[in-house]
């Protein structure tokens, strides 16, 4: 029997053409009914909290990445995403 150790592997980018429709519609929709998440002063509809997140995703602001480890997907901002083969760098450094 062979066992594989996740806890090695780095996170995934997910091309969103990779994605179906069905499943970058629920992964958005997980993404903004996450407790905790603000959206400025005014209260936005779940609608409009989606379009908002697709548009980060299309427009490149926004990444999908997948964590083999916990075997989880998350969207998270693409300046905090590091590319292979590209040296760290600190948040507000060009």
């Amino acid at each position: 029997m062979t066992t594989h150790n996740n806890s090695s592997k780095q996170p995934i980018l997910v091309p969103l053409e990779r994605l179906s429709p069905e499943a970058l519609n629920g992964l958005i929709e997980e993404f903004v009914t996450r407790s905790g998440t603000d959206y400025g002063q005014r209260e936005a509809s779940l609608a409009e909290k989606c379009a908002a997140i697709r548009k980060q995703l299309t427009n490149g602001r926004a990444t999908i990445i997948c964590d083999p480890a916990s075997q989880t997907c998350n969207i998270v901002l693409s300046e905090d995403v590091q590319q292979p083969g590209t040296p760290g760098r600190k948040k507000g450094n060009p």
